[in-house]
């Protein structure tokens, strides 16, 4: 393994990304995202940011396994 700093960032910056777009999604489709941020009531509110917070995880420590710790063949 031989991650630099940018790689590093990387995997950050797309893992927030793409974690933030899923947990988005399946607020939309799941009915608990609104519009308007103050037209979801606080259990809304904390809920979405719960799905943000989780799937930012999943996805930048995915994505850091699959980049950092994957041999290249």
């Amino acid at each position: 393994m031989s991650a630099n700093m940018f790689d590093i960032l990387m995997v950050i910056a797309l893992g927030t990304l793409a974690g933030t777009g899923i947990a988005l999604i399946i607020g939309f489709f799941a009915r608990i995202q609104k519009s308007e941020w103050s037209a979801m009531n606080q259990k809304q509110q904390l809920l979405q940011v719960v799905l943000v917070i989780l799937f930012c995880g999943i996805c930048i420590a995915g994505l850091g396994y699959y980049f950092l710790f994957v041999p290249e063949i």
